[in-house]
Protein backbone atom coordinates (compact mmCIF):
# COMPACT_ATOMS: atom_id res chain seq x y z
CA UNK A 1 0.00 0.00 0.00
CA UNK A 2 1.63 3.31 -1.34
CA UNK A 3 2.30 6.02 1.94
CA UNK A 4 0.88 8.72 -0.50
CA UNK A 5 -2.28 7.05 -2.22
CA UNK A 6 -3.54 8.95 -5.52
CA UNK A 7 -7.02 8.56 -4.50
CA UNK A 8 -5.66 10.78 -1.54
CA UNK A 9 -8.15 13.80 -1.01
CA UNK A 10 -5.66 16.01 0.47
CA UNK A 11 -3.76 15.57 -2.68
CA UNK A 12 -5.64 17.90 -4.94
CA UNK A 13 -5.61 20.05 -1.40
CA UNK A 14 -2.21 20.14 -1.28
CA UNK A 15 -1.59 21.12 -4.78
CA UNK A 16 -3.91 24.19 -4.34
CA UNK A 17 -2.11 25.45 -0.56
CA UNK A 18 1.16 24.77 -2.53
CA UNK A 19 1.01 26.22 -5.44
CA UNK A 20 2.79 30.11 -5.56
CA UNK A 21 0.07 32.56 -6.72
CA UNK A 22 -2.61 30.65 -4.39
CA UNK A 23 -0.09 31.29 -1.19
CA UNK A 24 0.45 35.02 -2.68
CA UNK A 25 -3.57 35.80 -2.86
CA UNK A 26 -4.38 34.17 0.39
CA UNK A 27 -1.61 36.67 1.60
CA UNK A 28 -3.05 39.84 0.31
CA UNK A 29 -6.38 38.64 1.40
CA UNK A 30 -6.01 40.47 4.51
CA UNK A 31 -9.28 42.09 4.57
CA UNK A 32 -12.05 42.00 1.68
CA UNK A 33 -10.60 42.94 -1.96
CA UNK A 34 -11.45 43.80 -5.31
CA UNK A 35 -9.91 41.89 -8.26
CA UNK A 36 -7.62 44.54 -9.49
CA UNK A 37 -6.05 45.56 -6.54
CA UNK A 38 -5.22 41.66 -5.98
CA UNK A 39 -3.79 41.84 -9.37
CA UNK A 40 -2.13 45.11 -8.69
CA UNK A 41 -0.01 43.00 -5.25
CA UNK A 42 1.14 40.41 -7.44
CA UNK A 43 3.40 41.22 -9.68
CA UNK A 44 3.80 39.14 -12.67
CA UNK A 45 0.34 37.48 -12.22
CA UNK A 46 -1.65 37.39 -15.17
CA UNK A 47 -5.14 38.33 -15.42
CA UNK A 48 -5.73 34.17 -16.53
CA UNK A 49 -3.54 32.82 -13.69
CA UNK A 50 -5.23 35.32 -11.07
CA UNK A 51 -9.14 34.05 -12.21
CA UNK A 52 -8.52 30.58 -12.32
CA UNK A 53 -6.30 31.04 -8.95
CA UNK A 54 -9.43 32.92 -7.08
CA UNK A 55 -12.01 30.25 -8.72
CA UNK A 56 -9.86 27.11 -7.20
CA UNK A 57 -9.76 28.87 -4.16
CA UNK A 58 -13.55 29.72 -3.56
CA UNK A 59 -14.27 26.45 -4.84
CA UNK A 60 -12.10 25.07 -1.83
CA UNK A 61 -13.78 26.89 0.27
CA UNK A 62 -10.78 29.36 1.44
CA UNK A 63 -12.16 32.04 0.07
CA UNK A 64 -15.77 33.85 -1.02
CA UNK A 65 -17.02 35.87 -4.36
CA UNK A 66 -19.12 38.52 -3.63
CA UNK A 67 -20.52 41.16 -6.35
CA UNK A 68 -20.60 44.50 -5.48
CA UNK A 69 -24.01 46.34 -6.58
CA UNK A 70 -21.35 49.30 -8.33
CA UNK A 71 -21.70 51.13 -11.83
CA UNK A 72 -20.17 49.60 -13.23
CA UNK A 73 -20.17 45.78 -11.15
CA UNK A 74 -17.60 44.74 -9.29
CA UNK A 75 -15.81 41.75 -7.43
CA UNK A 76 -14.50 41.79 -4.12
CA UNK A 77 -12.81 38.18 -2.42
CA UNK A 78 -12.19 37.81 0.90
CA UNK A 79 -11.71 34.85 3.27
CA UNK A 80 -14.25 32.42 4.36
CA UNK A 81 -14.18 30.72 7.90
CA UNK A 82 -11.98 27.92 6.46
CA UNK A 83 -9.39 30.48 5.19
CA UNK A 84 -9.26 31.89 8.18
CA UNK A 85 -8.72 28.87 9.91
CA UNK A 86 -5.66 28.47 7.25
CA UNK A 87 -3.95 32.09 8.34
CA UNK A 88 -2.10 30.44 11.33
CA UNK A 89 0.02 27.94 9.39
CA UNK A 90 -0.18 29.74 6.39
CA UNK A 91 1.75 32.64 8.17
CA UNK A 92 3.91 29.84 10.02
CA UNK A 93 5.07 28.82 6.50
CA UNK A 94 5.21 32.56 5.08
CA UNK A 95 7.51 33.45 7.92
CA UNK A 96 9.53 30.21 7.67
CA UNK A 97 10.27 31.36 4.00
CA UNK A 98 11.41 34.73 4.34
CA UNK A 99 13.52 34.04 7.32
CA UNK A 100 15.55 31.32 5.31
CA UNK A 101 15.44 32.59 1.68
CA UNK A 102 19.09 33.22 1.94
CA UNK A 103 20.10 29.83 3.24
CA UNK A 104 17.76 28.56 0.46
CA UNK A 105 19.23 30.93 -2.31
CA UNK A 106 23.27 29.63 -0.70
CA UNK A 107 22.16 26.22 -1.44
CA UNK A 108 21.47 26.62 -4.46
CA UNK A 109 23.94 28.43 -5.90
CA UNK A 110 26.49 25.73 -4.27
CA UNK A 111 24.34 22.90 -6.20
CA UNK A 112 24.34 25.09 -9.45
CA UNK A 113 28.09 25.46 -9.19
CA UNK A 114 28.53 21.86 -8.37
CA UNK A 115 26.52 20.53 -11.27
CA UNK A 116 28.03 22.89 -13.88
CA UNK A 117 31.36 21.60 -12.87
CA UNK A 118 30.93 17.68 -13.63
Amino acid sequence: MPRFSAECPSRPILDQIADKWSMMVLAVLEQPTRFNEIKRQLEGVTQRALTQTLRRLERNGLIQRRVLETSPLGVEYSLTRLGESFREPFTRLHNWTVEHSNQVLAAQLEYDARSSGQ
